[in-house]
């Protein structure tokens, strides 16, 4: 099982972009339940907060609830998830806050990497990060 990235679900639904193709591709495997994947609570956060932020309102709410459609299982961000992203930060000088709380899903959940565009979980031991393939 893997943990997708907030950045799967804006590719695509976002305007036209080199991997708004990839992105839908994916998700439509994820929905034909060819992909084990799932989601933590903190992407849905992203969503909400990313597209209130740029007053895109009606948007947001269309790709949390597309979200919530192929993902019924979001994985909660509890003490431990926290803590682990803490001592990942310390560990981590480079990583942000929101990579370490989806790396610490990662390695408290025991799941097998994330699906995402972003390279910095490149860079964090024992996280395997994959692209839309």
């Amino acid at each position: 099982m893997i943990l997708v990235d907030s950045n799967i679900l804006m590719y695509a639904a976002g305007v036209e972009h080199k991997n708004k193709a990839r992105c839908v591709a994916f998700l439509e495997r994820v929905a034909r339940e060819e992909v084990d994947a799932v989601l933590d609570a903190e992407v849905l956060q992203e969503i909400l907060h990313r597209y209130r932020s740029i007053k895109r309102w009606n948007d947001g709410k269309r790709v949390y609830d597309l979200a919530r459609s192929l993902f019924p299982v979001v994985l909660a961000i509890d003490s431990d998830t926290l803590d682990r992203a803490r001592i990942l930060m310390e560990e981590q000088k480079h990583i942000s806050a929101r990579d370490a709380v989806h790396a610490a899903v990662v390695l408290v959940n025991g799941l097998e990497g994330i699906c995402s565009f972003d390279k910095d979980f490149d860079k964090i031991a024992g996280i395997v990060r994959t692209e839309p393939g």
